[in-house]
């Protein structure tokens, strides 16, 4: 059984200043039982990742980025170079290595 996930998340489109400016990071997720003990998954999901992301990396201004249990709209989430819709969104199982890219398609005028 993997106790850590290795995955790459990446930030583009002005989300990354929400992130302390930094556009690519490698992180490695612990086990999920250890830091979600309640959960009744086996596998992280995008669902616990934005958790973790919040908990963990986001630096400013929550709203901007998470509403609920998702992401805000207007916030584009790629999985792989394909859209997350095609995944299954927020039930989507984390893979070893996967490049997660959140991009911001919401700009001031």
């Amino acid at each position: 059984m993997m106790t850590t996930l290795k995955i790459q998340l990446q930030f583009g489109g002005g989300a990354e200043l929400l992130f302390d400016k930094i556009k690519k990071r490698e992180v490695e997720l612990p086990s999920l039982k250890k830091y979600f003990p309640e959960s009744q998954n086996e596998k992280w999901t995008i669902k616990e990742l934005l958790v973790w992301m919040k908990d963990n990396l986001l630096k400013e201004r929550p709203e901007l980025f998470v509403q609920g249990d998702s992401v805000r709209p207007g916030i584009l989430v790629l999985i792989n170079d394909a859209d997350w819709e095609l995944y299954g969104e927020l039930d989507y199982e984390v893979q070893e290595n996967d490049v997660i890219m959140f991009i911001s398609t919401l700009h001031g005028g």
